[in-house]
């Protein structure tokens, strides 16, 4: 028994050893791709998370300073709900590293298949590795380093002390206290070079001595260099993948994914009147089907892509088949098409969209992505996501058209230019509603 229990054990370690070497530290650069095979459910349920968290990163980067408490606080609790490695301190979270490994190569390739989700997936990814690397310990910090082969050295304190005067006048920002408080970095010239052009850094024979708050953008930097290289060589193997009839429709699911709570059409159904709509489209509509419901009245018609995406819209809203058929059977017959013509050349695709007609699949309303990343309205369409296919002087007249505070205006304006166009309809809501959701 005693013999058992003891071979037991040891295979115990043995496991325990391995899984260490798989993920020696919690954090890592991406090098290697996994090697083991994955389920198609775990391979979704992986991926599902990471752009959960990403899309949190991304939320939680506009609302609050990325060094304060608050953003730190939000962070490690989305960290720890999505079970995601949030302490580095941790020796038992081999399922929380293996997670974190997988989900960010399946992102990688949903995300490479163009410029614009690539540089959305390498901004969302740079913000989770620097919130992550930033809490680092000390010894962490430097064992990250050493994994990752930047053999970026901290100088002892009897060096530093040496040396105080000089670190203090060569690096803008660090008072003599602060130089005291902060470890520094004996780091090659050419790792260091924007600094050293800057005149930010303190260089004795051929090395510079980096304070902490200046290494994580040098290994940041590093990071980005990687990981676009990477990502730029991911996209020319799509064909490969695209070749893949599993893998494919999961990554153009993933790319164009709505991860937030689910409205389902069956809690909604019958829940609105036709009598509410107009109301309903100036309070509380978001800004794509305010614009779509206003074009439709005024013109008493829509084109092909106005109508699938803003009827799907009310379907998801509540409006039952019977309803959606009088809306715009209503609206049409005001216009130049007559009930006759309506009823042969309209009312099917209603129907269709309903399940009612064709493969009998029961539609669901677009995602944001889907709108973002959907061809942009040519003159005479309506359809589209105004943040993203509106001129910036347009969207800032209808803004303020619809009485959104100057303020309020500005800040939509920068979320745009800074292409958070889900964020800047997030603040349109709020401003609308005198709410906040973060």
């Amino acid at each position: 028994m005693e013999f058992s229990s003891g071979r037991a054990r040891l295979r115990h370690a043995r496991l325990a050893g391995d899984r260490r070497e798989l993920y020696p530290h919690s954090l890592q650069f991406y090098q290697e791709p996994p090697a083991e095979s994955v389920s198609l459910a775990e391979f979704e349920s992986f991926a599902v998370d990471r752009l959960r968290l990403l899309k949190i990163v991304e939320n939680l980067g506009v609302s609050y300073v990325r060094s304060g408490d608050m953003y730190k606080n939000k962070l490690e609790q989305e960290l720890r709900k999505l079970k995601f490695p949030y302490r580095a301190l941790a020796e038992d979270d081999y399922d929380a590293r293996r997670k974190d490994h997988i989900s960010h190569f399946i992102l990688r390739l949903a995300y490479c298949q163009s410029e614009d989700l690539r540089r959305w997936f390498l901004q969302q990814e740079m913000d989770l590795f620097r919130y992550r690397f930033n809490e680092l310990n000390d010894s962490l910090r430097q064992k990250f380093l050493e994994h990752v082969n930047l053999s970026f050295e901290a100088i002892s304190e009897d060096l530093k002390n040496e040396w105080a005067n000089d670190l203090c006048a060569s690096t803008p920002g660090l008072s003599m206290i602060k130089v005291k408080e902060q470890m520094f970095y004996k780091v090659g010239l050419s790792d260091a070079v924007e600094l050293f052009r800057a005149r930010r850094v303190f260089i004795k024979d051929g090395f510079a001595y980096v304070p902490l708050k200046d290494i994580d953008a040098i290994v940041l930097n590093n990071y980005r260099t990687k990981l676009s290289k990477a990502l730029a060589l991911t996209a020319r193997s799509l064909p490969s993948i695209q070749s893949d009839e599993r893998l494919q429709p999961l990554l153009n699911h993933l790319s164009h994914s709505y991860v937030g709570p689910d409205y389902s059409v069956q809690k909604n159904t019958g829940k609105i009147s036709l009598e509410h709509i107009d109301a309903l489209s100036v309070k509380s509509f978001p800004l794509c089907m305010r614009q779509l419901h206003k074009a439709l009245r005024e013109n008493h018609h829509l084109r092909h892509g106005g109508r699938m995406q803003y009827g799907l819209f009310l379907k998801g809203i509540g409006l039952t088949l019977e309803q959606a058929l009088e809306f715009w059977k209503k609206e049409f017959i005001r216009g130049k098409v007559d009930a006759d013509k309506f009823d042969k050349g309209y009312a099917y695709s209603i129907r269709h969209n309903y399940g009612k007609e064709g493969k009998r699949t029961d539609y669901t309303p677009y995602s944001c992505m889907k709108i973002i990343m959907s061809n942009p309205p040519s003159q005479g369409d309506y359809h589209g996501c105004p943040f993203r296919h509106s001129d910036p002087e347009l969207l800032k007249q209808k803004l303020q058209s619809y009485k959104v505070p100057l303020n309020g205006t500005t800040q939509i304006l920068e979320l745009v230019k800074g292409m958070h166009y889900q964020l800047a309809c997030q603040k349109y809501f709020e401003l609308t509603h005198d709410v906040s959701t973060y």
